[in-house]
């Protein structure tokens, strides 16, 4: 993700870190994929590792990056507001 890809991701996230009680920081702490999509996601990471990825697999597999890295950033506010509350 580009520096002004992740700058936006973290100006989206604001609104929603600004608010998050600490019960809702424990749950964004459990989000996990289910066993389907971590399937079809390591499917995806296969073709692309092997270069055998379609046009439509790419833009799948872009979007379940895209996901994990909102994911990760979110679970990151959340850890900061349980540390430091």
């Amino acid at each position: 993700m580009s520096q002004a890809a992740f700058a936006l991701l973290e100006k989206s996230l604001a609104p929603v870190s600004e608010h998050m009680t600490r019960e809702a920081a424990r749950e964004v702490l459990q989000l996990r994929a289910t066993s389907d999509v971590q399937s079809r996601i390591d499917q995806l990471a296969d073709k692309c590792n092997e270069g055998q990825l379609t046009p439509d697999e790419r833009s799948e597999y872009e979007m379940f990056v895209w996901a994990g890295q909102y994911i990760s950033s979110l679970q990151l506010k959340a850890r900061k507001l349980l540390t430091n509350a």
